[in-house]
């Protein structure tokens, strides 16, 4: 069987969306600082899962080719 050149482009929109996100988090570390503790912990462990939910639909595009 030929290898899809879906895996390698998803490969790498993985990695992308992951650099975006931490990016995005990252950014807001100084407001989110200011914020108490156990307030940064329930941000930090939301979006610490929130970035998969995305991941669902590409990874079913990197195996099927639809989005559906």
């Amino acid at each position: 069987m030929t290898p899809s050149w879906r895996k390698p482009v998803g490969m790498l929109a993985i990695l992308l969306l992951i650099a975006m996100w931490c990016v995005a988090i990252a950014s807001l570390s100084g407001v989110i600082g200011r914020w108490p503790a156990l307030l940064q912990l329930g941000f930090y462990l939301v979006t610490g899962i929130v970035w998969i939910a995305p991941l669902k639909p590409l990874l079913r595009w990197m195996e099927t080719g639809r989005w559906r």
